[in-house]
C-alpha cells in the first residue's frame, strides 16, 4: 500500500516540473492604441482613463457651505437656493482599455494586467483639440479646465485629467502555464495595497478566487491517479 500513499507527491512533483517558471524576455505588447474620441487624446498604453470634476457646492455637518471639486454631482436638493449645483457632470469619466495583451507571443489576460498595472497621470499634447472644445477649455495643470480663469472656479466649471495604466517590470510576477502568462504565486500572495491597479473594487477581491487555478489542476490530478491506482489494485471492485 505504500505507493498510494506516495502516489500524491509523485503527481505533484510531476506537474511541479512540467510547470518550470518562465522568466518574461520582453515588455509587454498592447493589441491596439487607445484614444478618447471626443478630444482626441492617445495612449500606447494598457489603459486609457478620462477623469472629469466639477467645482461644487458641498455643506458640512455644521450647515455651512463651502466650494469643492468633486468627480460626482453633489445632490443639492435640499440646499437653499443661492447653492445650488448642476444635476449632472456636462462631460462624463470614461476609461477604455486595449482588446488584449502579448508577453514574449503568449497570452497575457486583462485580468492580470488589470492585477499587477496602475495608473499614471499622462501630460498630453492638445495639438488634436477639436475646435469647438478648444473653444472652451483651456490647458491647466496637467490637464484641461473651463474656467475662465483658473484661480477663480465658477459653480459648475469643470476640470479634465487624462491617466494610462501601465504595467511595471513582470519577471516574478507572472508564470507561463497551458500557454499562457498567469499571475505568480509570489504576486499573487502579495498585499492588495501592493497592487494599487484599479478604480475596480471587485478586481481587488477576486484573486483569492482566480489567482492559482493551477493548485486545482494538482490537486484534481493525484486524486485521479490515486483512484486509478486503487482500482488496479483491488481488481476494479467496487
Amino acid at each position: 500500500m505504500r505507493p498510494i500513499a506516495t502516489l500524491p507527491l509523485a503527481a505533484l512533483f510531476a506537474i511541479g516540473v512540467a510547470r518550470a517558471d518562465v522568466v518574461p524576455e520582453n515588455d509587454p505588447v498592447p493589441s491596439n492604441a487607445l484614444e478618447d474620441p471626443d478630444f482626441h487624446i492617445g495612449s500606447k498604453q494598457f489603459g486609457l482613463e478620462r477623469r472629469v470634476e466639477m467645482f461644487q457646492w458641498a455643506r458640512g455637518d455644521d450647515g455651512r457651505y463651502s466650494t469643492i471639486w468633486n468627480a460626482a454631482p453633489i445632490d443639492s436638493g435640499d440646499f437653499d437656493a443661492a447653492h445650488r449645483n448642476p444635476e449632472r457632470l456636462p462631460i462624463r469619466n470614461r476609461q477604455w482599455w486595449v482588446d488584449s495583451v502579448s508577453l514574449d507571443g503568449r497570452p497575457l489576460p486583462l485580468e492580470v494586467v488589470r492585477l499587477l498595472g496602475q495608473w499614471k497621470t499622462l501630460r498630453p499634447n492638445f495639438s488634436r483639440l477639436p475646435g469647438d472644445l478648444g473653444a472652451s477649455f483651456q490647458p491647466e495643470g496637467d490637464g484641461l479646465a473651463s474656467s475662465y480663469n483658473p484661480l477663480a472656479p465658477a459653480i459648475g466649471d469643470v476640470r479634465i485629467t487624462w491617466h494610462e495604466f501601465v504595467l511595471p517590470p513582470l519577471a516574478g510576477k507572472v508564470d507561463l502555464r497551458d500557454g499562457a502568462w498567469a499571475l505568480s504565486p509570489k504576486a499573487a500572495a502579495a498585499p492588495a495595497v501592493a497592487r494599487p491597479a484599479v478604480d475596480i473594487a471587485a478586481a481587488a477581491r477576486t484573486p483569492a478566487i482566480k489567482l492559482r487555478p493551477w493548485l486545482i489542476a494538482i490537486a484534481v490530478a493525484a486524486l485521479v491517479g490515486l483512484w486509478f491506482l486503487t482500482r488496479a489494485i483491488t481488481g476494479g471492485k467496487s
